[in-house]
């Protein structure tokens, strides 16, 4: 398999390509940043999803298996960049997939996506929960074989191999390593198409949490 990962340089991403090794290709803005996607087992391509257009992604996604939305403007970042990269950049991928013909699509999202923003929360976190829903809502309407996952608060303690991964949980945490392995295995089965999904720490092993999706 080839898997064009956004974001190739993320906290996920970076874990996700561990685990798929050199079947995974990291696209990173920084060239600075090429080095340590090489070391996690990936091959590494230099694209700045804010200033590509959707035919030179194309160029890069021809002939590969799936894409992976892992980017984000990150923390310190303001309004506009949630808007230039957790939506624009999603959809520019998602349309640089329909043009090479890359129909298997998977979307990091946020719990909290596709509902208006928590009442008190600061303008930034409210623009970074309209960007994703507006992310979910354009890869929704496209002919892709897409799935949305929306892990809860993501932490870096080591992961459990143990998840809840269902259309709606209780609000919760869930460490990074756990989120990569859920997208490790939706891109191995193919479960889960054109379904949306909530991602929490839990008692069911990643793959039956997986399987239970079929």
């Amino acid at each position: 398999m080839r898997i064009i990962i956004a974001g190739g340089h993320g906290k996920i991403a970076l874990r996700l390509e561990r685990l798929l090794g050199s079947a995974a290709v990291g696209l990173v803005r920084n060239p600075a940043h090429v080095s340590d996607v090489e070391a996690a087992g990936a091959r590494a391509v230099v694209c700045d999803l804010e200033r590509a257009s959707a035919e030179e992604l194309a160029a890069v996604l021809d002939g590969a298996d799936a894409a992976v939305f892992a980017a984000g403007a990150g923390p310190g970042s303001g309004v506009a960049r949630k808007d230039t990269v957790d939506r624009a950049a999603s959809a520019l991928l998602a349309d640089a997939a329909e043009r090479a013909g890359v129909r298997r699509f998977v979307q990091i999202s946020s719990m909290g996506a596709g509902r208006p923003p928590a009442a008190g929360r600061d303008e930034v976190w409210a623009a970074y929960i309209t960007a994703k829903t507006q992310a979910e809502v354009d890869l929704r309407g496209r002919d892709l074989d897409w799935t949305i996952v929306r892990p809860g608060g993501l932490t870096d303690d080591p992961g459990t191999g143990r998840v809840r991964l269902e259309p709606e949980v209780p609000r919760g945490t869930v460490p990074r390593d756990d989120v990569a392995a859920v997208l490790a295995g939706l891109l191995r089965e193919r479960a889960a198409i054109h379904r949306t999904l909530e991602l929490v720490s839990g008692d069911t092993p990643v793959a039956e949490a997986i399987a239970a999706l079929r």
